[in-house]
């Protein structure tokens, strides 16, 4: 745990901890252990660039991104006051150069994440020892490089990597198939047998002995009748499909293995990013004005706040949005402006002036923090009131002026692009279909299209890096300028096929 670089704990900051711990607890938070570490700002943005974590498996990406931190820091364009570790118990980072006022501000803000980490059911099923696991990850990585070399390993963690979107984020949740041994260290299993004809066998399922080769030996044991399809059902999960299917040696399989498990313990941050940030900014706020002020402390509270809740041009502040909407929500179900007699009353200045003095906010956060993750919160909690109060408005790219222009100021549409930026993190849903198309060891995959069109150069890309995994020609079915079309790229090059009109 970074000791080469701890420092001790001052007293004063010890003293803030347990007050601002005490009026947490007093409000009904209810969180694991927090550990709180003091560093400079080269050491947080080291920290920063390994996305939180003291502890990362070597790979050219961190120091890029530590660069760009730094770079960052220096022209003054950010400063990372706080960074707070979903585990058990949270470790907390405090930047040295902090004024107490600002550690105090930073300390409730950690709190109500921890808070949040713990209780929300998204947060369930996640590593609550992942400080531990992500070391455990590093020294495997490390002793791969060590045996088949840097540049070997560090490019297969390239194309894992930039598959790493490429799972179903709600089967933790739901059972869709047979469990899976998914949680070996090492993979004990030769991959199943893929259906084929007898003359294609050796061509589909070969035959490799050296685990150091690109491919892993057939189950010479499995059943002799496959299944007619595999899968049997379109799948989501395309790494679990790689993992299970594609021709990669042992060491290739877990450096997948770990990139597949890390990619599951950080979607839950990407699925509650507007409520988490929001639920810890509503609660330092509260502790703040309400118990954590000195008089002395206003100014520089203020100012503090105001730039954490700043809103920005040409992007969402998902502090500003969460605190907000959670402010709503407890002055709603204060007032009872809620239920179908609220809903159904077209008295416009009945409605405004109404409150029957439900007091059952504080309540109905809570419920909220514990169930709801973003695409919920928003669908279920935005209303034309809030975008009205809020001025809140849809936009899109003017390519005859190159710029940004106001599209829409209308509810639904409001609505509608913020759910289609949340919904499944932002990211096209792309279905495993075959795994062998036209009995050949093919991958089929399918882009469920929602109306917008792939991104060309980058599903090519992502097709190419698809392909080195399963070494065999990848198709994807997909939409473009409202024709179905069939991309395929077979190691040579990329082609092009339409099959027909979308419906």
């Amino acid at each position: 745990m970074f000791r080469s670089m701890r420092r001790p704990f001052p007293a004063e900051l010890r003293e803030a901890q347990r007050e601002i711990e005490q009026h947490a607890r007093a409000y009904g938070l209810d969180f694991f252990e927090v550990i709180f570490e003091v560093v400079d700002y080269r050491e947080m943005n080291q920290i920063a660039a390994y996305m939180g974590f003291p502890v990362r498996y070597p790979h050219w990406r961190w120091g890029m991104e530590y660069e760009r931190l730094t770079k960052s820091y220096s022209y003054g364009l950010h400063r990372i006051y706080e960074l707070v570790i979903n585990n058990d118990p949270c470790y907390a980072y405090l930047l040295a150069s902090n004024s107490l006022t600002d550690q105090r501000l930073v300390m409730a803000h950690v709190y109500a994440h921890c808070d949040f980490f713990k209780n929300n059911i998204w947060f369930s099923k996640t590593n609550r020892k992942m400080v531990d696991q992500m070391a455990n990850h590093a020294v495997r990585i490390r002793s791969y490089m060590d045996r088949y070399g840097v540049d070997r390993v560090e490019a297969f963690i390239d194309t894992c990597l930039s598959l790493e979107d490429q799972i179903d984020i709600h089967s933790p949740f739901i059972q869709r198939r047979r469990k899976q041994e998914e949680n070996e260290d090492r993979p004990k299993r030769a991959r199943p047998k893929l259906p084929s004809k007898p003359y294609m066998d050796p061509f589909i399922n070969p035959k490799v002995e050296d685990e150091d080769t690109q491919q892993t030996a057939v189950d010479e044991d499995a059943p002799a009748t496959t299944p007619a399809k595999i899968p049997p059902e379109p799948e989501k999960d395309l790494l679990l499909f790689l993992l299970e299917y594609a021709p990669l040696a042992p060491w290739q399989r877990d450096v997948l293995r770990i990139i597949r498990e890390e990619a599951y313990y950080f979607a839950p941050q990407a699925q509650t990013k507007i409520m988490n940030e929001g639920w810890a900014s509503y609660w330092h706020s509260t502790i703040m004005t309400q118990k954590g002020l000195r008089d002395a402390e206003v100014i520089d509270y203020a100012d503090h706040h105001a730039g954490t809740v700043a809103m920005h041009p040409g992007r969402i502040n998902p502090y500003k949005l969460g605190l907000e909407l959670f402010r709503d929500i407890e002055y709603r179900w204060n007032t009872g402006r809620f239920g179908a007699e609220y809903e159904q009353c077209d008295d416009w200045q009945r409605k405004k002036n109404w409150d029957t003095g439900a007091g059952l906010g504080r309540q109905k956060i809570f419920e909220v923090r514990r169930i709801y993750n973003d695409v919920t919160f928003i669908d279920e909690f935005l209303t034309p009131e809030f975008c009205e109060r809020h001025r809140l408005f849809a936009y899109r790219y003017d390519e005859d002026r190159e710029q940004y222009v106001i599209e829409s100021r209308e509810f639904k549409k409001i609505k509608e692009r913020l759910l289609f930026s949340l919904t499944n993190l932002g990211r096209p849903y792309i279905y495993v279909v075959d795994g062998n198309y036209e009995n050949r060891g093919e991958l089929y995959l399918v882009h469920r299209y929602a109306g917008v069109d792939l991104d060309l150069p980058y599903a090519r890309a992502t097709l190419q890096n698809v392909y080195k995994l399963w070494t065999r020609p990848v198709h994807l079915e997909t939409v473009l300028d409202d024709r179905k079309v069939l991309l395929t790229y077979d190691g040579s090059g990329h082609r092009k096929r339409t099959l027909g009109s979308a419906e």
